[in-house]
């Protein structure tokens, strides 16, 4: 792993943080292009009422409005969590070059965890993919704004 890696993935993760300070399901991303960031975003579910709202969904706007091209052939996205199918079919459609996630998706994830959306032989693109990335850090972003989410739950129903 490069450390490069690393201190993108930090970035992401410091989106996920804000998107856990506004209630939102903490996943962070960033696109980079020529080793310079140009989109970062977290989930937006919550806020925007919209479930396409997710952290890679926005990160992909952000990048082609900023390229002007709505190919991202030359980018790699850096994500906390594993893409769900919905994110890894967008980032097939946007030719994105790589996806570096944090920690896999057990439930979701479409990059190799329940499916391989990312290089599924019959699409014309393929992902170069890394995964686990700082997954500890990762995972444990969700499974505490879960844990407080149950503990305040709980507390509520007592």
């Amino acid at each position: 792993m490069l450390k490069d890696d690393e201190i993108f993935m930090m970035e992401a993760v410091r989106q996920a943080q804000k998107a856990a300070l506004a209630d939102e399901v903490p996943v962070g991303a960033i696109v980079v292009y020529q080793h310079k960031i140009i989109a970062r975003a977290h989930n937006q579910i919550e806020m925007l009422k919209d479930p396409t709202a997710h952290a890679e969904m926005i990160a992909i706007t952000q990048a082609t409005n900023y390229l002007s091209s709505k190919w991202l052939q030359e980018c790699s996205l850096f994500v906390t969590i594993e893409p769900c199918s919905m994110c890894a079919g967008a980032l097939v459609l946007a030719r994105m070059s790589r996806v570096c996630f944090g920690a896999e998706d057990p439930k979701t994830g479409a990059c190799g965890s329940v499916i391989n959306i990312a290089n599924h032989k019959s699409l014309n693109h393929r992902l170069n993919v890394t995964g686990g990335i700082l997954a500890a850090e990762c995972a444990a972003l969700v499974s505490e704004f879960f844990q407080k989410k149950r503990k305040s739950r709980q507390a509520f129903e007592n």
